[in-house]
């Protein structure tokens, strides 16, 4: 944990700009990116990137890894869906941490993207998330762009901001959904319980999730969704299904996690999205394949009932 007080002469400046010069290492995108994961305290209490320090504020920042820990590119088998000059799109499997963190030095997406791009992806993200621009949890499969230089990742940092970029996802859930088409909006912040879960709570920040029915499967008492979402807070997804009562199967953090299919991990695939290619402006539409186990337990639910 790092703390800084505030000095006269600082005071009145946005806290993102403060602490990007306070940090050399971590840009303001990235510490930005630390205020959303409630990881910077202002007086002990969380703040937002638009708040201006006062004289003597104490902020403290959480460090996110051990110093010793190194990037290093590593040869892991990763499908490319797009790769131009500036963006590379790649179908992240289930059970792969997207970057670096405690408890998981090596073996990520970064570190296969290092393997792939070698040099040539962007440092606004931090020396331990370099281009990654959004993420997906360890279990949830499917689309992410990786930016390849500081402006691809900027452009895309902020067409995600401004709602412009569009996300699908498909997921089966337990129970029969009765509404054929429903948007979800509750706030989400961090579990008073758990500090490591969300949580649907009044002091969270808003979330819309959109979802229709694509199949109901009576006799397994299951759903099959598609899903959109507007706001991307962390276990977003999850969070509100499981809340409304209808949990992801295989979720062991939202759910019981028991199935009849043995999945371990949420069924929660990201198929598509939907953007403007952050240097050329043209309109990308891309999608990732289903993974191999979620597609087998749709086809044999698909034919119990033809």
């Amino acid at each position: 944990m790092k703390e800084f007080i505030v000095e006269k002469e600082e005071k009145d400046k946005r806290i993102d700009a403060y602490l990007a010069k306070k940090n050399k290492e971590l840009s303001r995108v990235a510490i930005q990116r630390l205020i959303e994961e409630e990881k910077v305290f202002v007086n002990n209490k969380k703040t937002k990137a638009s708040y201006k320090v006062q004289e003597k504020d104490v902020i403290n920042l959480e460090e996110e890894i051990p110093k010793e820990v190194s990037l290093k590119a590593q040869d892991i088998p990763i499908e490319i869906i797009y790769e131009d000059s500036d963006i590379i799109v790649v179908n992240k499997p289930k059970g792969l941490v997207v970057h670096p963190a405690n408890g998981n030095p090596d073996g990520t997406l970064v570190n296969a993207i290092m393997a792939i791009c070698k040099d040539s992806l962007s440092g606004i993200g931090g020396k331990l998330r370099p281009g990654i621009v959004h993420r997906l949890d360890k279990d949830t499969s499917g689309i992410l762009v990786i930016a390849k230089n500081d402006e691809s990742h900027i452009k895309m940092s902020e067409q995600i901001k401004n709602h412009e970029v569009q996300k699908t996802y498909i997921a089966l859930v337990r129970g029969i959904v009765k509404e054929n088409n429903a948007t979800i909006k509750m706030p989400i912040g961090r579990s008073d319980k758990n500090r490591k879960k969300m949580a649907v709570t009044k002091k969270g920040k808003e979330a819309i999730t959109h979802f229709k029915v694509l199949k109901r499967y009576l006799k397994h008492n299951c759903t099959l969704l598609e899903i959109k979402i507007e706001t991307g807070r962390t276990h977003q997804i999850r969070v509100h299904l499981s809340y409304i009562g209808y949990p992801i199967i295989g979720d062991e953090i939202y759910s019981s996690g028991k199935n009849e299919w043995n999945i371990k991990g949420q069924c929660l695939h990201a198929k598509s999205l939907k953007f403007k290619h952050p240097i050329t402006k043209k309109e990308m539409f891309l999608e990732a394949k289903i993974p191999e186990y979620l597609q087998q337990v749709i086809n044999e639910l698909n034919n119990e009932i033809k």
